[in-house]
């Protein structure tokens, strides 16, 4: 079998065939279906290349009663995903070689796709002392704190300048602890109006702003986690202006809520929590122009028990690989925002071509017409936590091959 970016864009029209597989308008056949995939007919459906989510918590090891390895990368195959890299906030944190092999052996023996995990730029993500770079250059797909913003501007030097010299990407969570003020959501009309303490734009900006510089005094690779207000935007565009190596990735709640959809549930809590409607009209017009350069979804699942203490006090984080394609097909492509051709290139292509993976023979297929309910009990993650429970969209994954194998089929 052989299926690649370049052979597979979007066909709705015409016939096309590769290796073993013919894809045609009203159908998905494959001669000889190689290890178990199943030969169906899928009308009027569209093929896409797999898509990659560079920000995923698998939440293995060390707490696992949230997710596992294995529901977390079936809710990834569910959601149309052959890739996904996961966060180091884990115990133990993988700031090691052997700790990072405790998280390596789980993938080795429950991923059903592929699975690149991140190695924390600090010891425990402590923020004090940087993890050993070295050892783990050659286990980790880049470094990150991410859940805690780095906030020594000397540490985060220290830790582009060895990133630069290993050619690794520093994945940066962007949070000044000294401006949350014990803030949950967003600083703007809804907290004020229901009386909530809300996190200011500045925490997030004043730190991109920061490492901005330092990635244009070090020549580092730099990446900006889950970006979420207009500033910060302003300020990526400009960096990659000058010639800064830097992308950055915002998540679909950023582009299609604002704070005044918030209601008094945990389910709408995440860090950095959604924004007025000005960041959001902001983040869209970021994505149209290539300043932000894919999105991610930040699946960061929780107990039922953890997100059921409202907005105050449930834990920060959502699931969003089962939902992530429907919403942005559902809100932005259906009325006309972007193409359907932008989002696969921010789902699929940017962010492989920025975390050094190669063209992928993984696809996905998706039967754009399907409506449904998103019905969390349905979910393949254990996290139940969406903003989008009960909407409408259309746009429903019928299945996904990742290295020649089905891993995920509704048909």
């Amino acid at each position: 079998m052989k299926v690649t970016l370049k052979d597979v864009k979007i066909y709705q029209k015409g016939i096309f065939k590769s290796g073993d597989f013919s894809f045609e308008t009203d159908s998905l056949s494959i001669p000889s279906a190689p290890q178990g995939i199943i030969v169906s007919k899928l009308n009027n459906c569209f093929v896409f290349p797999a898509f990659c989510d560079v920000h995923v918590h698998l939440r293995e090891p060390g707490f696992s009663y949230k997710e596992d390895v294995l529901s977390g990368t079936m809710s990834a195959a569910a959601g149309g995903y052959s890739d996904v890299f996961s966060m180091p906030n884990l115990n133990p944190v993988p700031d090691s070689e052997e700790h990072i092999n405790e998280q390596i052996s789980a993938i080795k023996e429950k991923a059903v796709i592929n699975v690149h995990p991140y190695a924390s730029i600090t010891i425990a993500q402590k923020g004090e002392e940087l993890s050993d770079f070295y050892s783990l250059k050659d286990l980790c797909a880049g470094f990150s704190d991410d859940g805690r913003g780095v906030q020594s501007e000397e540490l985060m030097r220290e830790a582009m300048i060895k990133a630069k010299e290993l050619d690794k990407i520093i994945v940066a969570h962007c949070e000044d602890n000294s401006l949350l003020n014990g803030g949950y959501i967003h600083d703007g009309e809804y907290a004020k109006l229901h009386g909530h303490r809300g996190i200011c734009s500045e925490s997030e900006w004043k730190p991109v702003q920061r490492d901005l510089k330092l990635a244009k005094e070090t020549g580092a690779k730099y990446h900006v986690c889950h970006i979420s207000c207009k500033e910060t935007v302003e300020l990526i565009r400009k960096a990659k202006a000058e010639g800064v190596d830097v992308t950055c990735e915002t998540a679909p709640h950023y582009l299609v809520m604002n704070d005044m959809d918030l209601k008094e549930h945990g389910r709408f809590k995440m860090n950095p929590p959604i924004r007025s409607e000005e960041d959001r009209l902001a983040l869209l017009e970021g994505l149209k122009d290539g300043t932000i350069d894919m999105i991610a979804t930040d699946h960061a699942p929780h107990t039922s028990e953890e997100k059921s203490k409202g907005l105050e006090k449930s834990l920060m984080g959502v699931v969003g690989l089962e939902t992530a394609f429907a919403v942005l097909y559902t809100k932005l492509v259906k009325t006309g925002e972007i193409t359907l051709e932008k989002l696969i290139e921010v789902m699929s292509i940017n962010p492989r071509k920025r975390f050094g993976l190669s063209e992928t023979n993984d696809f996905c297929v998706f039967d754009l017409n399907e409506e449904f309910i998103v019905n969390p009990e349905e979910f393949k993650s254990r996290g139940r936590a969406t903003p989008f429970e009960n909407e409408k969209l259309s746009g429903k994954c019928k299945l996904t091959v990742c290295g020649e194998k089905t891993v995920y089929q509704n048909i």
